[in-house]
């Protein structure tokens, strides 16, 4: 059966940009043209009226974190928490509503200590008194760190002379745990805690499917994949639960086992796309491996989290195994490994050039990196909301030049490099029209200008989100425009996003979104 779209603008990120209609066969797009033209080609057909929207290519989740954002579903959120006092009501709020047994592991999420008065964490009584008679853990917004209290270490077996994993950290003062950890410690920690029950986390594997397509969006990426995780993924396939594309990104020790699982070519909506690892950690968190050391402070500059002969081997393996390998750089000081590594080992294996290795995050690059990268055949994937959501936090951690200076798209674009954008879900919501809007006006909370020769066209931040997005995972003859014989995965907007002017680009709203010519959600 044909489906007929027509009566609205049609976006195609493709030449000419514009088309009147587009014609859908079982699944894929068959042709795009005048009305007229389409409708005598159709002949019976089903007709989707437009209604004066902006059709456009489904947006592609360039990274972010599938299974934890279904996990997010099932934990508190502390979403603009702003004092120790909130944190702890919505904590017992949470533990009443969802009769949580004493001894039962409580899951926090979304804490920002940037919001919290002098921007302190809780203090382990507080944390302790949040939840007594569970233990409990707090996510970091950022995802590199985190809070447990007195139960929750207890239960991890960590003293005060558990000694720190390389690349993270305990927090010990006068002697005594503050119940604080960062990166890798805080990571390994995490592992340990139970999960939901597999049919709590299923339902919430539905539902985190749901918010994506919510925000227009049809291929989703799980960013960092463990061993653990691999049976959930089985169980998601066999299920039949995906309505859109899964692409897992796995730590490179159980990569070969996910390869074998799921394959390297979307089948039955999933499959392994790569490797992952990280250098350093969380900007807003001070964690970011810099350069030049952060503001206030003489010599600290963040830190690594694995040595250049580690990375030398991921990248090896990736260049062996023919996959791509994305990796996790915040600071100047992580991307100058990334790079430093890259051009050595490409020199034994000049394919790892043609697998698009990809920067993820790129926060703080310094702009002397990007020609770098272009030339080394890597791409950067930006995590450019930071520029709204913790702009007035890098001007403090970094001062005024490099904290302006963060995401620099406009750089990237000069020097070839071709970038995608993300949200790092859960971090954030997965909003790809907000994003469009902090890569095109770089404008903080506070209002804030943050380097306006930084700014990029809305055409070439969509292009980040659609066609380079689909580059990123080899799938440019598949998806990331409209054309035909691609997968005909598309999003309806209330509004054409060049028609409007930059600073209305988060206004807009996403009306429907299709997978494959089919409807999976419409705004209520």
């Amino acid at each position: 059966m044909k489906t007929l779209f027509f009566g609205g603008k049609i976006l195609t990120m493709e030449e000419p940009l514009y088309q009147e209609a587009l014609l859908v066969e079982d699944g894929k797009i068959l042709a795009l043209g005048r009305e007229s033209d389409l409708r005598e080609q159709a002949g019976e057909c089903e007709k989707v009226n437009l209604r004066g929207g902006a059709l456009l290519p489904g947006f592609v989740d360039a990274h972010s974190h599938f299974i934890q954002v279904a996990m997010s579903l099932l934990q508190v959120s502390l979403e603009e928490a702003q004092t120790p006092e909130e944190i702890g009501e919505r904590i017992e709020s949470f533990i009443l509503s969802e009769g949580v047994a004493p001894g039962q592991w409580v899951v926090a999420r979304d804490y920002d200590n940037n919001l919290m008065p002098d921007f302190k964490n809780p203090t382990l009584a507080q944390l302790d008194a949040f939840a007594p008679h569970n233990p409990l853990v707090i996510h970091h917004k950022s995802g590199h760190m985190g809070l447990m209290n007195s139960m929750a270490l207890e239960k991890l077996g960590i003293t005060p002379e558990t000694p720190a994993p390389e690349g993270g950290r305990i927090q010990v003062a006068d002697g005594k745990l503050t119940g604080y950890l960062e990166e890798n410690a805080f990571i390994q920690c995490i592992k340990k805690i139970p999960m939901a029950e597999p049919g709590e986390l299923m339902d919430a594997v539905v539902r985190a499917q749901d918010k994506y397509a919510s925000y227009g969006i049809t291929t989703v990426q799980d960013g960092m994949v463990m061993d653990l995780m691999l049976p959930l993924f089985q169980m998601i396939r066999d299920k039949g639960l995906l309505k859109l594309d899964l692409m897992l990104f796995l730590s490179t020790d159980v990569y070969e086992a996910g390869k074998k699982l799921f394959g390297t070519r979307n089948t039955e909506r999933i499959q392994a796309g790569g490797m992952k690892i990280f250098l350093d950690g969380s900007p807003q968190g001070r964690t970011a491996w810099m350069r030049e050391p952060y503001e206030g402070s003489s010599d600290y500059c963040g830190y690594g989290t694995l040595s250049d002969a580690a990375v030398e081997n991921a990248m090896i393996l990736a260049a062996e195994q023919e996959t791509q390998l994305i990796c996790h750089c915040n600071g100047d000081a992580a991307a100058e490994q990334f790079l430093r590594c890259l051009e050595k080992v490409e020199k034994k294996y000049p394919n790892l050039a043609n697998l698009r290795p990809v920067i993820i995050h790129g926060q703080l690059m310094g702009t002397d990196q990007l020609a770098r990268a272009a030339k080394l055949g890597a791409m950067v994937s930006f995590f450019v909301a930071h520029t709204y959501h913790w702009g007035d936090v890098h001007l403090r951690n970094f001062g005024p030049e490099r904290g302006a200076n963060i995401s620099p798209t406009a750089s990237a674009l000069k020097n070839g490099v071709k970038f995608t954008f993300h949200q790092d879900s859960p971090v954030i919501a997965p909003d790809m029209l907000e994003t469009i809007w902090c890569a095109a006006n770089r404008i903080t909370k506070k209002g804030v200008h943050l380097n306006e020769a930084e700014r990029i066209s809305t055409l070439d931040a969509l292009r980040a989100v659609t066609v380079n997005a689909a580059y990123q995972y080899f799938e440019e003859d598949r998806k990331g425009s409209l054309a035909p014989g691609k997968v005909a995965d598309m999003v309806l907007l209330s509004e054409d996003p060049l028609a409007v002017p930059v600073e209305d680009l988060r206004k807009i709203k996403v009306l429907k979104t299709y997978k494959e010519g089919v409807c999976i959600y419409t705004k209520a």
